[in-house]
């Protein structure tokens, strides 16, 4: 399981700090600095464009899709 932090801003341009926490190739699990999980993510790594969320999730779409770009960066060149 593979741990790392990104930051990402929603459609406020606010820079937010996110945990990100690998479960496998493709989920994640999003949490603040709080240690809250806001949200577990899919990514599909035949299609980085792809992105679906856990139904209990607490972030908009704007900043999922932040988050999964800085995922994307984080594990390698886009």
């Amino acid at each position: 399981m593979k741990k790392f932090n990104i930051e990402a801003a929603g459609t406020d341009g606010i820079g937010r700090s996110f945990i990100i926490n690998q479960l496998n190739k493709e989920q994640y699990q999003i949490f603040n600095e709080q240690q809250e999980r806001l949200a577990t993510i899919e990514i599909d790594d035949q299609d980085p464009g792809y992105c679906r969320q856990s139904l209990d999730c607490k972030i908009d779409l704007t900043l999922i899709k932040a988050i999964r770009h800085g995922i994307l960066y984080h594990d390698g060149p886009l």
